[in-house]
This record gives C-alpha cells, structure tokens and sequence, in this order.
C-alpha cells in the first residue's frame, strides 16, 4: 500500500505535517492507531515517531512520546528548547504532559481527538498558564487527511471484526 494523499504543502507546518502523516501511514500499514509525529529543529526534521503500542505491547508507545525520546537523544538534551512538535492528533494527557516536560515552545497538530484531546476536546493541559515555560499551539493543520486516516483504520477494524479475523 502506497501513501494514500497527493498534498502540496503551502507553508512549512504543512511540510513538517506531511511528514508526520507519512509517519501515520506506517502506524496504519503496521495495524497501529494511525498517529505520527516529527520533532523539528532549525528547519531540519531531528526526530520520527508512529504509534507502536500493539507492537510493543506498551500503552505509552505513542507517537509523540517516541519521537521526543529520539529528538532527546539525536540532540543529547531532553529539553526541547528550540523545537517544534509535530502531531496528527490532538496529543492525549500524557503526550501534552511530556510536552510541557521537555519544555517544547511549539506544538503543531491536526484532528481533534474527542475521547483523549489534551488541548480542549476532552481536557485542556495548555490553558493555564505554566509556571516555567509556554507552548504556543496550533490545531488543525491537514486536519481532514488525519481524520481521514483514523475513519479508515477504525473502518477497517470494524469490518475485521465482523469478518471473525480479530487476532
């Protein structure tokens, strides 16, 4: 299966947020949750990460906690000073939560996520004022591709559990 959007991205968060839709497909291909993430720095993608919680049977194997550990290490800090986070969905309360540990000053993301969104759909971690740092968000980047991608993997679940191949 091949990427499944032809995009021409008009600005930089649509670049980096094709990358970590790119990201989502391979969580999607592995029969993850289709979320991806990117970790830019200076205009230089430093870190990837999808999903990979039924790989590693680790309900933290999310895609932002992955790529933050790697953007850590590829700049042997785990402050995220002068990154941005790129997400597909709207991060959860851990992944907002480790947002604001490793100190990123930008978080980019796509779809809302209505049962675990950590920035206004269930909970909202950014609305009051941290005591050390800010993150400036933005939503809805390439929103309708990343929902789209999570309608057709719930989609496909659905029809494979109705089929009996439920594994």
């Amino acid at each position: 299966m091949s990427f499944p959007f032809q995009i021409t991205p008009q600005d930089d968060d649509e670049r980096f947020m094709l990358e970590a839709l790119r990201e989502a497909w391979k969580a999607f291909r592995d029969d993850e949750v289709p979320v991806g993430a990117v970790i830019v720095k200076q205009g230089r993608i430093i870190a990837r990460g999808h999903n990979q919680v039924e790989m590693l049977r680790d309900a933290t194997a999310h895609a932002e906690m992955l790529c933050m550990t790697s953007a850590a290490a590829a700049i042997e800090d785990w402050r995220l000073t002068e990154c941005t986070l790129y997400c597909t969905i709207e991060p959860c309360s851990m992944c907002a939560g480790a947002t604001l540990l490793s100190r990123v000053p930008q978080l980019v993301w796509g779809a809302p996520d209505l049962r675990h969104g950590a920035n206004g759909s269930w909970t909202d971690l950014f609305e009051k004022q941290h005591p050390m740092h800010t993150v400036n968000v933005k939503s809805g980047v390439l929103s309708e591709y990343a929902s789209q991608l999570m309608r057709d993997f719930f989609q496909l679940q659905r029809d494979k559990k109705r089929a009996g191949h439920v594994e």
